[in-house]
């Protein structure tokens, strides 16, 4: 798996997809149990709150671990969860997770993140390249999701 990256003036995208051989529930259960998610997802330093549509969670990321970033969910489906944060259309950031399932049992995990607004091209050049991070993140993912099935 590889994530792609892309960016105009205004808005800045990364995405990762991987197929993991489990079911959809599985997954997810996995993306909203916040109790446990430094146990399989060693891009993330640490996740308070509950991970449910309405709620706020508080994450901090290897990639900026002096950082507390406040999330809300706000979708929450059983193939869909999105966290966004920012003050649009100053700047804002989206993080969809998408889970597709295929005949086989298997799904096809999508997670995408967009940046965007009118203070992007002041701080694009302060932000990390979140492709690494995006393909560490799937292949915990992947490797917790499938462990036991």
């Amino acid at each position: 798996m590889r994530a792609i990256s892309s960016a105009t003036t205004f808005e800045m995208q990364t995405s990762v997809a991987t197929n993991i051989k489990a079911p959809a529930t599985r997954i997810m259960g996995l993306l909203t149990d916040a109790k446990n998610f430094t146990t399989w997802n060693s891009t993330v330093i640490s996740v308070d709150g509950d991970i449910k549509k309405g709620e706020t969670i508080r994450l901090v990321s290897k990639l900026d671990p002096k950082r507390t970033f406040k999330l809300t969910v706000a979708e929450q489906t059983p193939t869909t969860l999105i966290w966004k944060d920012g003050f649009a259309p100053m700047f804002s950031g989206v993080r969809t997770f998408d889970l597709q399932t295929r005949p086989d049992g298997s799904t096809d995990f999508t997670m995408t993140e967009v940046f965007k607004g009118i203070m992007l091209p002041m701080i694009k050049g302060s932000l990390p390249d979140f492709k690494a991070n995006f393909e560490q993140y799937a292949a915990d993912l992947k490797n917790a999701s499938e462990k036991n099935m």
